[in-house]
């Protein structure tokens, strides 16, 4: 399997596995609770956070915009709501500094070309193709025109579809995260045995998971299933208002998420038999010849 280079680490069978916690817009629009978010990241061992990143006239369709909705800051336009919880130029220079700070990698989730366009300011490590984009191939082109790795994700999707769209967009640098696109996921609908298909479909290209499930046992399944990256979205309270905050992980979880990715990275181990120095005193007590 070929590695790809994420912010100087490789990601791809045999290396470590490369933990993404997605803030995406559970920030709701606070600086501060983003900065809360990163620093649980770091704090949790994770490589990476993620973004998201939408231009609202682009994404928005037009019959859906002036529907009233109920939010946080009080009845408004969905569009006026979905200005409010886009971060402007000036926002996305603070998350750089302090994730620069902080020594963790950022980059975001592009829904539409002017949102590419925008986060290439910030020179990403690499970008993300959500479900919903997966047959948007305008956008997942102009993506790849950044010369930049993509990890496109999976969900809400047929596999004509997928292969269709990796034909369209090429297997350099690309990496494929298996996904549900239900938030939240039930464990019946995860399907994780799909990281082995992904991979004997494509053995060149690094398979990862996208998870949206409550709790954390399938997300350490998918691991040891050979997942290469394991992306999970993270909140400071599940009950906060947002339609992804239930499918989250709170920090606490996210700390131990990662602990014991580590341990199980460990425990795989390479499939060689030996005979281990702690094992030598049991033998030498226990076998009869």
């Amino acid at each position: 399997m070929t590695e790809v280079i994420l912010g100087g680490r490789p990601v791809g069978a045999g290396c470590r596995v490369f933990v993404i916690a997605e803030i995406g817009i559970n920030h709701n629009g606070s600086l501060d609770i983003a900065r809360q978010l990163i620093d649980g990241a770091v704090e949790a061992g994770c490589d990476a956070v993620k973004f998201q990143k939408r231009t609202p006239e682009l994404c928005v369709p037009e019959a859906q915009r002036d529907i009233l909705r109920d939010t946080p800051w009080g009845r408004m336009k969905y569009i006026e709501y979905r200005y409010r919880v886009e971060f402007d130029e000036a926002s996305y220079r603070e998350i750089d500094a302090y994730c620069h700070e902080k020594g963790i990698l950022w980059f975001a989730s592009c829904w539409d070309e002017e949102a590419v366009a925008f986060i290439e300011r910030f020179d990403p490590p690499c970008y993300k193709a959500a479900s919903a984009s997966l047959t948007d191939l305008p956008l997942l082109q102009e993506t790849r025109r950044t010369g930049r790795p993509m990890i496109l994700s999976t969900g809400m999707s047929t596999m004509d579809e997928i292969t269709s769209t990796i034909d369209a967009i090429g297997r350099d640098n690309l990496l494929l995260a298996h996904s549900n696109s239900t938030y939240p996921c039930p464990v019946e609908e995860l399907n994780l045995r799909m990281i082995h298909s992904l991979q004997e479909m494509y053995p060149d290209i690094p398979v990862g998971y996208s998870g949206h499930e409550v709790g954390l046992a399938t997300t350490w399944a998918a691991v040891a299933l050979g997942a290469t990256f394991i992306e999970r979205h993270v909140t400071l309270d599940r009950a906060m208002w947002g339609s992804d905050q239930a499918a989250s992980v709170e920090l606490a979880g996210l700390k131990r998420l990662v602990t014991n990715i580590r341990d199980i990275e460990k425990a795989l181990g390479d499939g060689v038999k030996r005979l281990y120095p702690g094992e030598e005193a049991a033998r030498a007590k226990l076998r009869r010849r």
